[in-house]
């Protein structure tokens, strides 16, 4: 493979990553991420009010340092860029804004549930699962990606996960959508930015899908409590944290929400931008045709490459120093591991999309951090047998429309994918 060209940097004084129009377009925000690390890897970012303004780290050793440090830098500040108040923080505290020991007992709770032993166990269903969405998306010929397959699978593997029926899998979808959209204006009920938001600033996302969320999850846990079950609604209500201190109702509302959420819009969104980078380099999806032994290795590619979540913050809890800067207590510290996926120091060529490549430290999941994804394992598995089963099927697949992403700095994902396939 030729080397790729990079990413023509930005001027530093253009580089806005609070302008989220800028990260609709698909390039841009690399722009000014490589203009970033060139220049100014621990660079401070003004912020309109109320915010205050915080410092994007951009390199892979800076996000990663920061990562496993949840002493000096801590998730109990929250971490979105949105500043929060201590009565805010109370209400909306979810594993995310936990650290140490009670953020470890609540992790312990399902981390079983999302260990080797359980998720082999899923192979056959997932992979039954899979061939049932491509069944239904693929004899279509032009579809929307995201809708008939991206959305569809993931979606469905956590309804089985939660023991929920089928039919309740679009009100998930939606809710995902209108909770981790709520900076774009076709997903949002109530838009992040806006006046009407603070009626919710008490919800999680100052969204109003929140209560609906909190409604549904509390109706499953009445009917599970005190039962046998071993679906994770059932393990979150029948089975007491290992600190000892029993999830009160508002955890419970908090952890289900999450799940609701991070069991869905990550691996959807990864799965369609694999499948993106796979019609814009179709040298590569021929490498996976010739030799489908490619894709479990393939699959890290596809997460350095999709990079889902573009950011999360710490706070400082004390004075110091980062790649030369000093950073005060209390400020916003913002790892942008979209950034450091692309880390020149770390990965030879990092503008290749490159099915072989080997090394791949990627940050999707975090790295050796307390708050490593609890589902990289499934969701590793999910997108592994996806295209296992996808790529030996198609014979072509092209774009039949613009690609159209979600318009947030928080999360990279596309919302509709026109393609045209054509079968073997």
């Amino acid at each position: 493979m030729a080397p790729s060209p990079a990413v023509e940097p930005l001027p530093l004084g253009d580089v806005d990553l609070t302008d989220l129009d800028r990260f609709t377009d698909g390039l841009s925000p690399w722009r000014m991420f490589h203009t970033l690390r060139l220049r100014d890897p621990v660079h401070w970012q003004p912020e309109a009010a109320p915010n205050s303004g915080f410092w994007a780290l951009t390199r892979h050793q800076d996000i990663t340092r920061v990562d496993r440090d949840p002493g000096t830098f801590t998730s109990t500040r929250f971490v979105n860029l949105e500043e929060v108040d201590d009565d805010q923080i109370a209400l909306r505290a979810s594993i995310l804004e936990l650290d140490g020991t009670r953020h470890r007992a609540l992790r312990a709770l399902l981390q079983k549930q999302f260990g080797h032993g359980v998720i082999s166990g899923y192979t056959d269903f997932l992979r039954g699962l899979t061939a049932r969405t491509l069944d239904a998306a693929l004899p279509r010929g032009t579809f929307d990606f995201v809708t008939h397959v991206s959305a569809d699978f993931p979606i469905n593997v956590l309804a089985r996960l939660l023991d929920v029926p089928p039919e309740d899998t679009e009100r998930l979808i939606a809710w995902g959508n209108r909770l981790i959209g709520n900076t774009d204006p076709d997903y949002a009920d109530v838009l992040l930015d806006s006046a009407d938001s603070e009626r919710y600033r008490h919800l999680p996302f100052r969204s109003p899908a929140a209560t609906e969320v909190f409604a549904y999850g509390r109706e499953l846990a009445r009917q599970r409590r005190g039962g046998t079950g071993t679906d994770l609604v059932s393990r979150l209500v029948n089975e007491r944290p290992r600190d000892g201190v029993p999830l009160s109702p508002q955890d419970f509302d908090n952890y289900f929400l999450l799940l609701v959420v991070a069991g869905n819009e990550t691996t959807r969104h990864a799965i369609s931008h694999a499948a993106l980078a796979l019609i814009e380099h179709p040298d590569q999806l021929d490498r996976l045709r010739a030799d489908p032994a490619l894709i479990p290795a393939a699959v890290e590619e596809f997460l350095r490459w999709a990079s889902p979540v573009y950011h999360f913050r710490r706070t400082a809890t004390r004075d110091t120093e980062l790649g030369g800067k000093q950073i005060k207590e209390g400020d916003k510290v913002v790892m942008w591991f979209a950034s450091g996926n692309r880390d020149e120091t770390v990965f030879p060529d990092p503008y290749a999309f490159d099915v072989t490549r080997t090394q791949n430290d990627h940050l999707t999941f975090g790295k050796s951090s307390p708050h490593l994804c609890l589902g990289n394992l499934l969701a590793r598995t999910e997108i592994r047998i996806m295209f296992e089963e996808l790529v030996p099927r198609i014979a072509d697949i092209r774009l039949s429309g613009p690609v159209r992403r979600v318009r947030s700095n928080f999360v990279n994902g596309i919302k509709h994918l026109p393609v045209h396939v054509t079968t073997v």
